[in-house]
């Protein structure tokens, strides 16, 4: 029997390598997106085929939106997809995070956030949909804690990442029964983006004061996507961050 399959945008690095790593050492054949990491996503699928598993990459820019319908086509024709009859898992995981002040904040640059993070996850699930509800598959995406907050010079953010969370919820009822669709809320997960002395300030509001993991967030999106009685739910992976005034 073939392999479940899973697909991860902005699979090669952090968050997303963990989601890839975590599904393949599950059995899991793993088709992986890049969009301008396509060195190290070529490296990871390498390591995991060395290890027995079944990886492979696809390159494409989620903001060009003929790239994106083109990236769905692809995944729905790829030889783990039909051998496996379906798609198991879809993973919105693709995501850009950035500062902008709001007096230097402009439409392009929420044009770009909302591309990246509402419209291509709507095109992808559309394109994808035939192949997801054909084995009563699960979408997963990547929201943020910090959606409902108000968090300086990430309005643009913050905003893209509540409206993708609005998207699944309403996808979750429209797919039913046969798709399942659920969000995965991280919070303080350290990275090369935040200053130390920022990020020990935000752990000071986080119940269980210490960060979180790459490994803990792939550990929900594979809950999730195993959990065959939730949908339209978001699962905040945050410490307790949220309990927080």
């Amino acid at each position: 029997m073939a392999n479940p399959t899973v697909f991860v945008t902005g699979g090669a690095k952090r968050i997303g390598r963990a989601i890839v790593e975590h599904f393949s050492a599950n059995g899991y054949s793993v088709i992986i997106h890049v969009s301008s990491s396509l060195e190290e996503g070529n490296m990871l699928a390498e390591e995991l085929r060395s290890l027995g598993g079944k990886a492979d990459v696809l390159q494409a820019d989620l903001i060009d939106e003929a790239a994106t319908e083109t990236l769905a086509e692809r995944v729905e024709k790829h030889p783990f997809v039909i051998e496996r009859g379906g798609l198991d898992v879809l993973v919105h995981n693709a995501s850009r995070y950035s500062q902008i002040p709001i007096e230097d904040l402009t439409v392009e640059d929420m044009r770009i956030m909302n591309r990246l993070h509402v419209e291509s996850p709507l095109q992808l699930t559309q394109g994808l949909s035939l192949v997801l509800s054909s084995i009563e598959g699960s979408v997963i995406a990547l929201t943020d804690t910090s959606e409902g907050q108000h968090w300086e010079k990430l309005s643009h953010y913050t905003a893209s990442k509540a409206g993708l969370r609005q998207l699944m919820f309403g996808l979750a009822g429209e797919l039913a029964p046969n798709v399942r669709v659920n969000c995965v809320g991280p919070g303080a997960i350290l990275s090369a983006d935040w200053e130390q002395e920022h990020f020990d300030k935000v752990l000071q509001r986080v119940p269980l004061r210490r960060s979180g993991t790459p490994d803990d967030i792939a550990s929900a999106v594979y809950f999730l996507a195993n959990a065959s009685y939730i949908t339209g739910q978001e699962l905040k992976v945050d410490g307790g961050w949220t309990l927080s005034p």
